[in-house]
């Protein structure tokens, strides 16, 4: 075999990123364990140690315990459970994988959220035996919410429900409901039993009833449209690059949609337009590669950019078509997933970390939580953890965002806590607002921060004026 050939068509298969998710103790880990042994994708030393390990903390008897396949923290194989993401790597003649193993235990949303943020598809375990649960509700919820369109249903234990197609489909009408209810469009009910493998690889002789295909053949062969060279042109800036007095290029990777040399941009927030004069397609800018330029570039790919025209342009900033811009503001509408212990506090000042930029904020508002059991709306003054809240947030500065909808990457930011640099939220902004001009309140007045430094400053310096402090 022609090992070059046989790696660059590796290289150019298709990826599918996916995870599993669902409430704890549904089999997330086993399944996973399970598609890669039965794929064949399991060293010889893996195999050793789940072996071994599953005479000490496997919970499958004489079986191999899949899960620890899986599971790496000793907390988790000494407790049955998964509490970290856990992303594993495979791959099919026909495409190329990367699982998120998140965590079932409703203390572990926040990670769950994590390895929701980047998937294709979702699939969403649910135990033959008990049904859907408050876990399965919120994960489908914020899958929903994160904007995957493919969710695949994955019935799992039937093995001790004894394959029983009624417990099957009662259990596929209620989540059709419960999809319906969410606005989720596309739902794929498979039947499996992870520790012994039915449907998971191979289609299953127990469930000669099921028509669908098993588990792996699905997701080998769903078809998950990439529309992102469609879409408007963003380039989040991560780094200027100067190595030199000859050069000075604009390195990032394009989160969206497509550019050209001699196209026209503007970098947001300050406004300021100009033309692409070249496009370098590599790593590190030298003397030699400098020239080594391309006429087009698209999305995931990372560039750097040269312009025309000597404009001020940092990290942080966006460069977008002249004639696709996003709106520029200060006040976004956002759906916030709050992910630490300590409560939301209105008006506190938090790190905001959106693409390349990190920017300085508050939530000045919160219009309604979201109650994950029923999905109705309640107006409450604070975030607990997990909670699920529609709020008005506000910048110290305007940034050009997109709705989630419209661009995952540049429609979704991170809530860090500025004493503790924990990451206490994730958010998805829903719509951006018009430009909330900065004020400080003082008794029925309000007055711009101008007023305010011009205000001081007659105080300071003309005393003989009698103003009025702030």
């Amino acid at each position: 075999m022609d090992i070059t050939n046989y790696l660059k068509e590796h290289e150019n298969k298709d990826m599918l990123r996916f995870l599993t998710c669902g409430s704890v103790d549904d089999g997330k880990s086993t399944l996973i364990g399970r598609m890669l042994y039965d794929s064949k994708m399991i060293f010889d030393d893996q195999l050793a140690s789940a072996e071994s390990e599953s005479k000490k903390y496997g919970t499958t008897g004489e079986k191999i315990d899949m899960a620890l396949l899986v599971d790496g923290l000793q907390s988790e194989r000494e407790q049955g459970i998964t509490i970290d993401v856990a992303y594993r790597f495979f791959a099919t003649e026909n495409r190329k994988f990367i699982i998120a193993d998140t965590p079932g235990h409703e203390q572990y949303t926040r990670n769950m959220v994590t390895g929701a943020s980047t998937a294709d598809v979702a699939i969403i375990l649910i135990d033959a035996r008990k049904g859907i649960l408050t876990q399965t509700r919120r994960h489908s919820f914020i899958v929903n919410l994160l904007g995957i369109k493919h969710v695949v249903v994955a019935i799992n234990k039937m093995d001790l429900v004894n394959f029983r197609e009624e417990v099957f489909d009662e259990i596929s009408k209620s989540y059709g409901k419960l999809a319906d209810q969410l606005g989720i469009k596309t739902t794929y009910y498979i039947p499996v039993s992870a520790l012994d493998g039915d449907n998971v690889v191979d289609k299953s002789k127990n469930t000669l009833w099921y028509k669908g295909k098993a588990l792996l053949n699905l997701l080998d062969s769903m078809d998950i449209s990439k529309e992102q060279k469609e879409q408007n042109f963003r380039f989040p800036v991560q780094y200027v690059n100067r190595p030199d007095l000859d050069f000075r290029g604009f390195c990032g990777t394009i989160a969206a949609g497509s550019v050209s040399v001699g196209d026209n941009i503007t970098v947001l927030p300050s406004g300021k337009s100009t033309k692409v004069k070249s496009i370098i397609n590599g790593g590190d800018i030298t003397e030699t590669n400098r020239e080594a330029t391309c006429k087009d570039a698209y999305a995931s790919m990372a560039i750097t950019i040269t312009t025309e025209d000597e404009i001020d342009i940092s990290r942080g900033d966006m460069i977008v078509h002249t004639s696709n811009m996003p709106r520029v503001s200060n006040s976004l509408k956002v759906m916030l997933v709050w992910m630490d212990e300590k409560p939301m506090s209105i008006g506190k000042i938090y790190d905001i970390k959106r693409a390349t930029s990190v920017i300085s904020g508050s939530f000045e508002h919160i219009n309604y939580k979201i109650d994950v059991n029923t999905y109705e709306r309640t107006i409450i003054d604070t975030l607990e953890l997990n909670d699920i809240a529609s709020c008005k947030m506000l910048l110290t500065q305007p940034i050009a965002a997109d709705s989630y909808k419209s661009n995952r990457l540049t429609g979704s930011f991170i809530v860090v806590d500025r004493i503790t640099n924990d990451t206490v939220g994730a958010g998805m902004i829903v719509d951006v607002a018009k430009r909330d001009t900065d004020k400080v309140k003082d008794s029925d007045k309000m007055y711009t921060e101008e007023e305010i430094a011009l205000n001081l400053y007659i105080r300071e310096n003309f005393p003989e004026w009698e103003c009025k402090a702030i």
